[in-house]
């Protein structure tokens, strides 16, 4: 049986798609490595993709032009909900970033001090998705 090496994108679905870029480039200072409505990429820590749509905006297959551009069909998706997402800090940093959000005014939801010895906080973007940032400890991979 062949193997899954590792998640390369996640997506959240977004209903204002401005407020959400604004949002993870500003709190979160991501870097944007592609803006294209209906979407935007960010790169995180090199290693990942996070892709925020904007709701409703990928209900379409879309079809890639081909020569000299990416060519083929991405099928249609969308989301609706609450969704979760959990990026990675380091240890050092988490108390850092929780300063940082209060600064910015983002309540954190929740704290956790997971039994392996990582910690976790919890705070809402603007449409209500879960994020998380997690110190390594919980998961035998981190």
């Amino acid at each position: 049986m062949p193997k899954l090496e590792r998640i390369i994108e996640s997506a959240l679905y977004v209903d204002d798609l401005d407020r959400a870029r604004k949002f993870y480039r500003e709190i979160l200072q991501l870097e944007t490595i592609l803006d294209a409505d209906p979407l935007c990429a960010f790169d995180i820590g090199g290693d990942n993709v996070l892709l925020l749509f904007r709701r409703g905006g990928s209900l379409e297959p879309k079809v890639l032009p081909g020569p000299g551009l990416p060519s083929g069909e991405i099928p249609s998706h969308d989301g609706s909900g609450r969704l979760h997402v959990c990026f990675a800090v380091s240890e050092d940093e988490l108390d850092v970033w929780e300063a940082h959000l209060s600064a910015h005014d983002i309540p954190i939801e929740g704290r956790t001090s997971w039994a392996r010895g990582g910690r976790s906080i919890y705070f809402r973007d603007p449409d209500e998705h879960l994020l998380e940032l997690m110190t390594p400890g919980n998961w035998p991979s981190y």
